[in-house]
């Protein structure tokens, strides 16, 4: 779960342009035991076996963390995966809470964007090319009303990647994950599990 946590850090830092520097992990494994398919099945079919097609499997992985931050600003915030919630199908949510306003995002609702309010009505920003900046209008593919989700940021990514290729360069400031951020999500992974090991906070 702490690879999975640090993909969620990632993108946090792209949204803010903060970075963490430290963490607070409690890892956990709430099912020791769990029963996997007995031969091969199809991608999403799982739920389609009867119990006799599954065999017990011992897992010696977390599969619930929870992680406290700080970032180089010196804000705070916290964040919690998990793959044992009942009903969640790869939910990935953020909330980011600001002196004047708050936003929202629940990739579940990936055309809505929460916008709270301190002194008026909270807001829900349904996405509009119309209504967003240009730089963000460009990875946008379809009008107003038309849902765009999980498979469009794929090939959003790819495109800007085959973009830089085909100029031979990589561009000043990429939209895509670079080298560098992968070493950087490893070192977030590491500081995570051994915050988790000493029961302390940790620096990245």
């Amino acid at each position: 779960v702490a690879d999975i946590g640090t993909h969620w850090l990632d993108l946090l830092q792209f949204i803010t342009g903060m970075r963490v520097v430290r963490v607070c992990a409690a890892l956990k494994t709430f099912l020791p035991n769990r029963r996997r398919p007995v031969g091969s099945i199809e991608t999403f079919q799982a739920k389609l076996a009867v119990p006799q097609d599954t065999e017990p499997v011992a897992i010696d992985t977390e599969d619930q963390g929870s992680v406290l931050l700080e970032f180089d600003t010196g804000a705070t915030g916290c964040f919690s995966v998990s793959q044992v919630m009942a009903g969640r199908k790869n939910r990935l949510d953020y909330e980011i809470a600001g002196s004047k306003g708050s936003l929202a995002w629940d990739s579940e609702c990936p055309n809505d964007l929460w916008i709270g309010k301190r002194n008026e009505a909270n807001q829900v920003l349904m996405r509009d090319p119309s209504l967003v900046d240009a730089e963000v209008r460009s990875i946008i593919a379809y009008p107003g009303g038309h849902n765009e989700g999980f498979g469009d940021t794929s090939k959003q990514l790819f495109r800007d990647v085959y973009a830089a290729v085909a100029k031979g360069q990589q561009p000043a400031q990429p939209s895509f994950p670079t080298f560098a951020e992968g070493l950087r999500e490893l070192r977030l992974c590491d500081a995570i599990v051994e915050s988790h090991r000493k029961q302390s906070w940790i620096k990245v």
